[in-house]
């Protein structure tokens, strides 16, 4: 039976796979995405996104042989203000300059790119989940809050939905699982289209 391979350490995106009913086997990629994306030069976030979600998946495919009936799933998440691509903050002080000045009381878009292998086949292919993301406007002492608790470092665009962010968000506009770290419904369609069927990956009781 196909089984879902996730290039990824991202405990979020296991989690939503999981409470899918889907239980993944990971293998962390490792390709450097901050060099990666400096050799790509100037790109849009959409690009961006798909191109670092592309490589991570290609890296971890390529620990595969053609014999092993696998799908391999790699994502790359960064919130788009203004057409700026932003990451993981680099430091406390970017993190709070971040939501001071582009973040809070605006909106953004979460941005997320898939792409999924099959090497037992070598088919790819790939697409970018948009989601609109409204924040609260937050005080400056919510904020300090918010990045002295660390959460902020750890996650593209600064912010979480389903973690100590959730009350900044005030809503959003799309997949609400994109935002957490993949989106289930695009990577269920996706899949299809490799001919695998969601349902068939569902864990046994």
């Amino acid at each position: 039976m196909t089984e879902l391979v996730l290039a990824s350490a991202s405990p979020a995106r296991h989690s939503l796979l999981v409470n899918a009913g889907v239980v993944p086997q990971v293998v962390v990629s490792t390709v450097d995405e901050e060099a990666l994306a400096d050799a790509l030069g100037p790109l849009g976030p959409e690009d961006l996104c798909l191109e670092l979600a592309r490589a991570k998946a290609r890296d971890v495919a390529g620990r595969f042989s053609s014999s092993h009936d696998v799908v391999v799933i790699g994502c790359d998440s960064v919130l788009d203000v203004d057409g700026v691509a932003f990451g993981k903050p680099a430091s406390p002080e970017e993190a709070k300059e971040r939501w001071l000045r582009d973040m809070a009381g605006r909106h953004g878009t979460l941005r997320t790119g898939h792409w999924l292998i099959r090497p037992g086949s070598g088919e790819e292919l790939g697409e970018v989940a948009s989601t609109v993301v409204w924040h609260a406007s937050l005080t400056e002492r919510e904020i300090d809050a918010y990045v002295a608790s660390g959460e902020p470092l750890r996650v593209a665009g600064g912010f979480t939905l389903d973690g100590l962010g959730g009350p900044f968000v005030e809503r959003i506009d799309g997949d609400p699982s994109n935002v957490i770290g993949l989106s289930l419904p695009l990577l269920r369609r996706l899949l299809a289209r490799m001919g695998v069927t969601w349902t068939d990956l569902w864990s046994s009781p």
